[in-house]
């Protein structure tokens, strides 16, 4: 009988960085993949199967409005329960630090079945920033049978939680392989302000900003650095998807005004990755699009005080820039009027990916199972990022 491996997601970031994998695994045949959905993100998730062509199992349809992280957790554990009791698989695989994928890894430890983490090991060392998924992903470690951390920090991060360095593989980040088959993605434009502004020759800067603990205040002086900088700059096009959440949406109404700035629903992930390969500067909370953007020469300027990806600031290719309104309006005009600083965040060299993580990551399992041998790890060449370049300096 063949072996089987569980997917479990529900958000978009997890369905863009599990894609790639799960279309390799099928390529390959090697085992067996089923995809369990928990349902959190119905909408913005549709789009993700669709495009990428994902095979759904199982719906566990745990999405209620507005409902907490214990709720998320508990449906989760309790849908899970019976599907690993009837139909255990080789092993359960989950990707980064949501509170669904910590459920369905307990879910997993509880039946005795081993958990493969994607994305493993990333850190800020606070507990509580970012929240709740920093401690999330510290759980995991704990939990994981297979770690597959994207880059040398992120293994030596699993390695310093005690963990057997033979059940760890970097693999670099899937994500730098979704946003290619993205990109090669023969799909319109679903955004018509995209569709204009893509076809014009203005500049643009790509502006995204949710993380929760941003809201508030922090947020509305992100959203004043933005306006100064709108201000200053009235021949650039900011682009600004807000996050559904009215607390979001609250904060930057300050720039509602602005002729230069379009405030948009949330994009979907294709049209997204077009306008990142079409931004001039990208700043941005999101953890993806501090992967995404160096894989296309972009520079980054992360509205966070620290960051589980200090690779990037190691590199030169993301700036800590937190969220003071001066920062983020000096920062950002250092990169707008010098060519030299800009050059140099965006030739550096990718520490995130090269394309073959899904690669990497498919034959890990199979070595994991019995089934082949693992692939060289990735290694993209950059050192290893000195200490204290998880933080905003000075801070």
């Amino acid at each position: 009988m063949r072996q089987r491996v569980l997917a479990v997601f529900g958000t978009r970031p997890e369905a863009i960085k599990m894609a790639p994998l799960i279309r390799m695994i099928i390529e390959k045949g090697r085992y067996d993949v089923a995809v369990a959905l928990t349902g959190q993100h119905k909408t913005m998730l549709d789009q993700m199967i669709q495009g990428f062509e994902l095979p759904v199992d199982y719906n566990l349809d745990i999405f209620s409005p507005g409902q907490s992280p214990a709720a998320i957790a508990a449906k989760t554990l309790l849908r899970l329960d019976p599907l690993l009791e009837t139909e255990p698989p080789a092993a359960v695989m989950v990707q980064g630090d949501t509170t669904s994928a910590l459920a369905a890894g307990l879910a997993a430890f509880y039946h005795r079945v081993p958990v493969i983490h994607v994305e493993a090991g990333l850190r800020t060392d606070n507990l509580f920033n970012p929240f709740p998924e920093e401690a999330n992903r510290r759980a995991l470690s704990q939990i994981g049978s297979l770690h597959l951390a994207p880059t040398a920090n992120a293994k030596a991060n699993v390695l310093a939680d005690g963990i057997d360095p033979t059940k760890i593989n970097v693999t670099g980040n899937t994500v730098i392989d979704a946003l290619a088959l993205a990109l090669q993605t023969d799909l319109p434009i679903q955004e018509p302000t995209v569709a204009r502004l893509l076809a014009s020759d203005q500049r643009l800067i790509l502006v995204t900003s949710h993380r929760r603990e941003s809201w508030g205040e922090p947020m509305r002086r992100i959203a004043q650095g933005l306006a100064h900088l709108a201000t200053d700059e009235p021949d650039t096009q900011f682009v600004l998807p807000l996050h559904a959440n009215p607390t979001v949406r609250e904060a930057f109404q300050v720039l509602a005004g602005l002729p230069n700035v379009a405030l948009l629903e949330p994009l979907g992930y294709f049209d997204l990755a077009k306008v990142i390969a079409a931004a001039t500067l990208v700043i941005t909370d999101s953890g993806g699009i501090q992967e995404e953007a160096p894989s296309l020469g972009k520079p980054v300027l992360v509205l966070r005080d620290n960051t589980e990806r200090p690779e990037g600031v190691a590199s030169g290719t993301a700036r800590l820039v937190g969220t003071d309104p001066q920062v983020i309006y000096t920062q950002a005009r250092r990169l707008l009027d010098d060519p030299i600083a800009y050059d140099a965040m965006a030739q550096a060299v990718n520490p995130y990916g090269d394309g073959l993580a899904a690669q990497r990551s498919e034959a890990a399992i199979a070595h994991f199972l019995e089934l082949g041998a693992p692939l060289p790890e990735f290694d993209p060449g950059t050192p290893l990022a000195a200490p204290g370049s998880r933080t905003v300096p000075g801070r």
